[in-house]
This record gives structure tokens, C-alpha cells and sequence, in this order.
């Protein structure tokens, strides 16, 4: 079976993580990336943990803890007290992952690459993490390669292109060309450059 690559929006949204340790940190270290309102809590909570500057509370777990949380990761080696979590969720219809036991997750952790606005999640559905790692691997090399300022650039082009070509066949070769532009050139195009391209697709949509 595999898993479908949900995208979802987590910033400022409630994640509690429950343990301290080294798991934790590795879950946490992805999560940030996103900046997720995130609480970690356990009676002993690794050096590691506590410079990233994230909330944490060196205590028990409590029922309560889940309240209002958009996500919860269960990162304990305790599994009486995993499995509660994830029971406690499941009734809450709270999002959890529970580190090591695919059984109870309401999702998993894809290897995650991301370089500036360019995110990519992968999974071989549990079956080889020393492969997903290789393609991880193949994967930051290519967006290595690659400028940044694509991104902004079509993105600023996008509604220009919208407003002034009316047929989709040409928004889409008008997107394409500039696509073009910007990976086979030495440097980026300029806006002249851009504009003449749109503006010459946007006379023979007239047409």
C-alpha cells in the first residue's frame, strides 16, 4: 500500500511533541522548518532539544496535553504510554505519528528535502529507507543546481500572463518559454525580456 503526499499548511498550528530524546529532536528538526507552534514535553528532554529554543516542559504526559493540537507526535519509549496517545487522538480526530509503529499513525514522516520554496517529500512506504535516502540525495544535488529566483519569477509572471493572454493553450506556452528562459541562460532574463515574450504571445492570441 502507499501513502498519498499530502501538502498541508502547519504554520502557527499547535504540535505537541511528547518525548525528549533523540527521535524526538530528529522529528522536531523536520518540523521546524515550517514553524509549527510546537511544544515538547517529558521529564527528561535531551541538550540538543533545548537550544533550538522551541517550548518545552520537563514533566509527565498528561491526557490534557492534546487540547487544541493541530498535530501530535508520540516519540517515547514507552509503549503502553505510545499507544495511549494514539488512542487519545484517534478519538480527537488529531493528526499522530507514532515513532516506530506504523499501526498507530494517522500519518508518517516522508524524507523531506526543502530548499527555499521548493518542498519534496518522499517514501518508499516503509519498505527501504536506505533507498529513499539515495533519492534524497539525488534530489539536493538537482535543487542545488538550480536558481532560486525561478520561483519568484514565474510566480511574478503567472497573473501578468493570466490577465493578458485569454486562451489557456498560450497561457501555457507563455509560461513554458519563460521556464525556458530562466534554465537555459547564463543569467536570469530581465523584465523587458519577459515582457516582449508575453506581449508577442498576447498579440497573436489577438490574432
Amino acid at each position: 500500500m502507499g501513502y498519498f503526499p499530502f501538502y498541508i499548511d502547519i504554520e502557527n498550528k499547535k504540535c505537541v511533541i511528547v518525548g525528549g530524546g533523540k527521535i524526538a529532536l530528529q522529528k522536531l528538526k523536520k518540523i521546524i522548518l515550517f514553524n509549527p507552534e510546537i511544544t515538547v514535553i517529558a521529564p527528561n528532554i535531551c541538550d540538543e532539544i533545548e537550544k533550538i529554543g522551541v517550548k518545552t516542559e520537563r514533566r509527565k504526559f498528561i491526557d490534557k496535553d492534546i487540547k487544541n493540537a493541530f498535530m501530535v507526535i508520540s516519540a517515547t519509549d514507552d509503549e503502553k504510554l505510545n499507544a495511549h496517545i494514539f488512542e487519545l487522538c484517534k478519538a480527537e480526530n488529531i493528526l499522530v505519528n507514532t515513532v516506530d509503529d506504523k499501526e498507530k499513525c494517522g500519518f508518517i514522516f516522508p524524507s523531506i528535502i526543502k530548499k527555499d520554496d521548493v518542498t519534496v517529500g518522499i517514501t518508499t512506504s516503509g519498505k527501504s529507507p536506505l533507498y529513499a535516502k539515495y533519492l534524497r540525495q539525488q534530489i539536493e544535488d538537482l535543487l542545488d543546481g538550480i536558481n532560486p529566483g525561478i520561483i519568484d519569477i514565474l510566480s511574478k509572471y503567472r497573473p501578468i500572463i493570466k490577465a493578458k493572454i485569454n486562451s489557456e493553450f498560450l497561457r501555457k506556452q507563455a509560461n513554458k518559454k519563460i521556464l525556458n528562459l530562466c534554465i537555459t541562460s547564463d543569467k536570469l532574463p530581465d523584465d523587458k525580456q519577459i515582457y516582449n515574450m508575453i506581449e508577442e504571445i498576447s498579440n497573436s492570441d489577438e490574432n
